[in-house]
């Protein structure tokens, strides 16, 4: 359809305003695609408002506005929203909303090329049918179609608490707000616990997404190196003494990008230290969901460990689902839900209740558990596969320690390696890679790249994707 699309935008400009485009039918005999396509095609030039379609009479080409004003210069608001005004004359705060980290996964990357970088499941581990019974069966009721509380169904979130605190009662619904997915989840928690100019301690390396709403938010992200383990509690507990931060965000369980899985001896490590320094530990458990077929019983979440209310848990169900199912949710305990909440309300009002509704249907039905099993058998396979094919085509490199949970590996090149010039040809090569520094709060420690298996169709498109990394790697010199 986009290069159906595309060949229609260069035909238009070579009819006159108001003249009318071919008909349908001839398009589709020109074209040779279905009379659906065409139709789709022509919406996306309607919306660009190239063309102006008339029931009963076809397309034409839109109008020229007639008396268009000049474009004025724009070039004052680089200076008014580079820094925000603070009270008392202290020093303004900067703020900045750099998309780059988040985009490197999010961007399609042109046709025919091999995605690497992705930040979410292959269509063909996505239950795409059930989602689609799900949304239907939740769509049909009336009353899903009524106003949710802003705090979300008192169903889902009851089943949030259960799965985040377990069957023992440590959360009941009322510890519990739906959220429009993780990243809205983590942007509120940020907002709520952080006042702008904080700092914040994060893992390094970590989600460029969080650190992109940390940013926005006026906070100042300060790093706190972790490694097979997790974060290194002698390092947050100096850290925290240091930076007088209050809030630690942190991912104990395969964590993105490393996929290191937080020791016992750690989770205990990081509650007393949070609870003696009078910290939130902001947990992105975005990975719930997403452990392989050969990994060991999971731990907990913190959120489940936490007697004194400083976890403040982020749990989504977008990751293992699909990225159109964006229903999240934030656990706490005590006065922090309260600004929770409020933030939520101001922000967005509340989640649609028909998309939690579906979520509901979901998670309640026995295609969950049966979905959850095919997951975690797809990505130990394509894990496997990704792990042996860069053995095979670039045995240089560092060795891998593969996570046995999550999407991706997180590849040590050699040291000097260009990343942007890498990724660059990479994409050249028909191959699209995350490059490592995105994922660094502040300066890398290393060059790497995040290869996502998750996000690939199987072995033979892993295969063939490494065989043109490799080609990337042989044009930049890397080992």
């Amino acid at each position: 359809m986009g290069e159906l699309a595309a060949s229609l935008r260069q035909e238009v400009n070579r009819y006159s305003p108001g003249e009318k485009l071919p008909p349908s039918r001839r398009l589709v005999e020109r074209y040779g695609v279905s009379p659906v396509t065409v139709s789709r095609a022509v919406a996306v030039l309607a919306a660009e408002g190239l063309v102006v379609t008339r029931p009963g009479a076809g397309a034409f080409r839109a109008p020229t506005a007639a008396g268009a004003r000049a474009r004025g210069d724009t070039s004052w608001q680089e200076v008014s929203l580079s820094t925000e005004p603070t009270l008392g004359g202290a020093e303004p705060v900067p703020r900045t909303v750099d998309d780059a980290g988040i985009l490197a996964t999010l961007s399609s990357p042109p046709p025919g090329t091999i995605a690497f970088n992705g930040g979410y499941l292959h269509p063909g581990l996505q239950p795409e049918r059930a989602l689609a019974t799900a949304l239907a069966r939740a769509g049909r009721r009336p009353e899903a179609w009524e106003r949710p509380p802003v705090e979300g169904v008192p169903e889902l979130r009851g089943w949030f608490a259960r799965e985040i605190g377990g069957h023992d009662g440590v959360l009941d619904l009322s510890d519990v707000l739906v959220t429009a997915g993780g990243q809205s989840a983590l942007t509120a928690g940020l907002r709520a616990l952080a006042p702008p100019g904080a700092p914040v301690l994060v893992e390094s390396p970590t989600y460029p997404g969080m650190l992109a709403a940390a940013r926005a938010s006026g906070v100042r992200p300060l790093p706190v190196p972790l490694d097979r383990d997790g974060i290194r509690p002698e390092l947050l507990e100096e850290a925290l003494r240091s930076s007088g931060a209050r809030v630690v965000v942190c991912q104990p369980l395969f964590q993105n990008p490393t996929g290191a899985v937080l020791s016992s001896e750690r989770r205990r490590a990081v509650l007393e230290i949070a609870r003696a320094a009078g910290a939130f530990v902001l947990e992105d458990d975005f990975a719930r969901h997403l452990g392989h077929a050969d990994a060991p019983l999971q731990p907990p979440p913190l959120a489940a460990e936490d007697e004194h209310g400083c976890v403040v848990h982020v749990r989504s169900l977008t990751k293992v689902t699909s990225p159109n199912l964006r229903v999240g949710a934030l656990a706490a305990r005590g006065p922090v839900m309260r600004r929770l909440r409020a933030i939520q309300v101001v922000d967005s009002f509340f989640v649609p209740r028909p998309l939690q509704e579906a979520a509901l249907e979901l998670v309640g039905s026995p295609v969950w558990g049966r979905h959850l099993r095919a997951v975690a058998g797809g990505l130990s396979e394509r894990r496997r596969e990704m792990a042996a094919a860069l053995m095979h085509e670039l045995p240089g490199l560092p060795p891998l320690e593969p996570p046995l949970g999550g999407l991706h590996l997180w590849l040590r090149l050699p040291e000097g390696t260009d990343e942007q010039a890498l990724e660059a040809s990479a994409l050249r090569a028909g191959v699209a890679v995350a490059p490592g520094h995105h994922y660094f709060p502040a300066e890398p420690t290393a060059p790497h790249l995040r290869l996502s298996f998750g996000g690939t169709g199987g072995a033979p498109e892993i295969g063939e994707g490494v065989r043109r990394l490799r080609t990337a790697f042989t044009e930049c010199g890397v080992a």
